[in-house]
């Protein structure tokens, strides 16, 4: 499964990068969110990986992200595996106007059990609100950041 979302954030390229890249961050925007340990490779780089993990309403999910890509503002890519799927995100700002960024994220998930495969075909909607709901809050974020 793959489809793209866009926003337009209201804060200059160079500030919506430095609140992107930053994983103190990370627990301002994406809901749900306990904890961001580094597990291997350099921070923030190419092979580097990180093990996040999840709290939704009870359920505890681990994902490992492995960074691919690193050229900010063009590309920040990367893979996120948990139980049963893959997900591959392509992250891509673009100034509109010195005071207006806008963030392309392509997403793509691959399901390896019967669960997930099921889920996948039977709620796609579901995770495309879950990527939207994580993207507006990263703006909502971004524009109440000094």
């Amino acid at each position: 499964m793959k489809y793209t979302i866009e926003i337009e954030i209201n804060k200059p390229i160079d500030r919506v990068i430095e609140l992107f890249d930053n994983p103190d961050n990370l627990k301002e925007w994406m809901m749900g969110l306990q904890s961001f340990e580094h597990l291997s490779g350099e921070m923030g780089q190419p092979g580097a990986k990180s093990k996040l993990v999840f709290d939704h309403k009870g359920r505890r999910t681990e994902m490992i992200e492995t960074i691919v890509a690193r050229n900010l503002p063009d590309e920040f890519s990367g893979t996120y595996e948990a139980n049963g799927v893959l997900n591959t995100q392509k992250n891509h700002f673009t100034k509109v106007d010195e005071n207006t960024t806008r963030w392309t994220s392509y997403t793509e998930f691959k399901f390896s059990n019967f669960m997930m495969k099921l889920m996948g075909a039977l709620m796609p909607g579901m995770f495309k609100k879950q990527s939207m709901k994580f993207a507006q809050s990263f703006k909502a974020f971004c524009e109440k950041a000094y």
